[in-house]
């Protein structure tokens, strides 16, 4: 089998409840651990290693961790997925310190990573969904719904669906938004840094 068709065994085999519990926001969630511990007997059956990687980047004056997930094929390795997420470190830390603050974003940008990568439905993640007591409008919901629809069609086509203009390594739906708006074209984020 190759790794597409292994790939699309384990997005139908994978069960990652959300067996989680936030009391402050009152719903339940699936953390990056459960999707890995759910994960990993699948891989092994299906003979795939994954790799994750963390990253810093610098976008705006803003930091992000990028999570990146590398998806290998043990029978033929020259087979490979590779899919990424971005998660933003907060402007003000509220009772974490730096490495809380940075474990945290990773946390978040590896369990969206591995949800594209795996098609995990998201449609009623409590991270779209929770208000924390503050209302949004049926417009921010709305506009929601549409991200999460945009980010599965992107997941659907491995996180890759375009390609840089610059050296052709594939990108995803929000890295060739931005750049586009940034700099005119679609560039990964290596060939943005040396705009």
């Amino acid at each position: 089998m190759n790794i597409y068709e292994k790939l699309t065994q384990i997005q139908n085999e994978l069960k990652a409840p959300k067996n989680q519990f936030n009391a402050f926001g009152n719903y339940n969630y699936r953390s990056c651990e459960d999707i890995l511990e759910a994960v990993k007997p699948l891989l092994l059956e299906h003979k795939l290693t994954q790799i994750i990687n963390d990253d810093v980047v610098k976008i705006d004056e803003r930091f992000y961790i990028k999570s990146t997930i590398s998806l290998f094929n043990n029978e033929q390795m020259e087979e490979m997925i590779i899919t990424s997420a971005l998660a933003r470190e907060p402007e003000i830390k509220p009772k974490m310190d730096e490495s809380q603050t940075t474990g945290s974003a990773s946390s978040y940008a590896r369990k969206y990573a591995l949800a594209g990568l795996y098609a995990l439905d998201d449609a009623k993640d409590s991270d779209g969904l929770n208000t924390h007591g503050k209302e949004h409008s049926k417009a921010d919901t709305s506009r929601k719904q549409a991200i999460t629809t945009s980010n599965k069609k992107v997941a659907s086509n491995n996180q890759t669906a375009f390609k840089c203009s610059e050296c052709g390594v594939g990108i995803n739906q929000a890295v060739k938004t931005f750049s586009e708006k940034k700099y005119g074209k679609p560039l990964c984020m290596d060939c943005q840094k040396k705009q």
